[in-house]
């Protein structure tokens, strides 16, 4: 039976590097670093609300009193970060085999298996990680069940904000449709900053909306400035301040069945270059190592199962992806 209890290499501090630092094969959302990750060291964040209220001056004679002023609200919501906990096992027999009993490179084929488990592992976390920041684009992150563990509309009180960009119409003022988008976002930012608008959609939105008879000239010039450049004309189409990019993510729920992170028709805009609009917080593991310090993406630990029969390898992430401001999440969609 091979042997990890002493070895360094195999502790928690180790596994959590390793894992931390192993290639992320998923992630669109990550990849534009739209919620960027923050460590806390705590398993529950309060968001801090501060309307500033702001008022027209209006004139006065000369030596009137001014006009008093009036005092912002604050108003505070604690959000408890989501556990994912997973766990896999090494048995004898996936080492059996790599090396003979004795020799002296037996920790090599043991690190290989260890290494190709925890790929497995990260990749399913990174997908899990990918879902909850889509539900937080969308304004309601949902559990792997579907089951809702944030309503950001709700916990904020307000309304989800629908364009319906009708693009079965071929009538329909398309270029209008995003200028109301737009304006939308540029109305809630409130104090905040952007670099643009970019609007992630389902394949069937997107393909009825370069079809459409007021964009498909639009449409034909982007595709042939990508094409000298051999990049994706799905990626990065412009029309009407709105970067449109066709977004196919899908993951398997615990049942077994593929659900698609955008529905048929649908798309979410919303602003890029933001300051503080959107984060990830990461919570510090449940171990004994991992208390009061500043929460990592991923842990992961190894330990001996009974009677010697292998090892129990147990990962876990602590993730909350929010958006700040909820009324800037702007869903779209085609009726017809």
């Amino acid at each position: 039976m091979f042997e990890l209890n002493n070895n360094p290499a195999f502790n928690v501090a180790s596994l959590t590097a390793a894992i931390n630092v192993l290639p992320n094969n998923y992630g669109r959302l990550r990849e534009l670093n739209l919620f960027p990750g923050k460590g806390v060291t705590t398993r529950t964040i309060f968001v801090e609300e501060y309307n500033g209220v702001l008022n027209l001056l209006p004139t006065k004679p000369v030596g009137s009193p001014g006009t008093t002023g009036k005092s912002g609200k604050r108003k505070v919501r604690s959000f408890v970060i989501p556990h994912i906990p997973h766990d896999d096992v090494i048995l004898p027999d996936e080492v059996q085999g790599v090396r003979k009993f004795g020799t002296d490179n037996q920790m090599a084929g043991v690190s290989d298996v260890i290494n190709d488990k925890l790929q497995a592992m990260r990749n399913k976390h990174a997908i899990t990680l990918e879902h909850l920041r889509m539900g937080a684009l969308k304004g309601i992150i949902l559990d792997a069940d579907a089951s809702t563990l944030y309503n950001l509309y709700t916990e904020f009180g307000i309304q989800q904000v629908e364009v319906d960009f009708a693009l079965g119409t071929s009538t329909t003022n398309v270029q209008g449709k995003c200028f109301e988008v737009v304006r939308n976002i540029e109305d809630n930012l409130k104090g905040e900053v952007m670099t643009g608008v970019r609007c992630l959609v389902s394949q069937e939105f997107f393909d009825k909306l370069i079809s459409h008879a007021l964009v498909k000239d639009a449409f034909k010039y982007h595709v042939g400035a990508v094409q000298v450049l051999g990049g994706d004309p799905r990626k990065n189409f412009s029309f009407g301040g709105i970067t449109f990019e066709e977004y196919r993510g899908t993951a398997t729920d615990p049942d077994g069945a593929a659900r698609r992170f955008i529905a048929a028709n649908y798309g979410h805009a919303f602003p890029e270059g933001t300051l503080n609009s959107f984060s990830t917080s990461f919570a510090p593991a449940d171990f004994n190592e991992a208390v009061n310090t500043i929460g990592l993406e991923i842990y992961a630990k190894i330990e001996p199962r009974d009677m010697g029969r292998g090892y129990d390898l147990h990962s876990q992430s602590n993730p909350l992806p929010l958006c700040f401001r909820p009324k800037i999440l702007t869903q779209v969609k085609s009726s017809n």
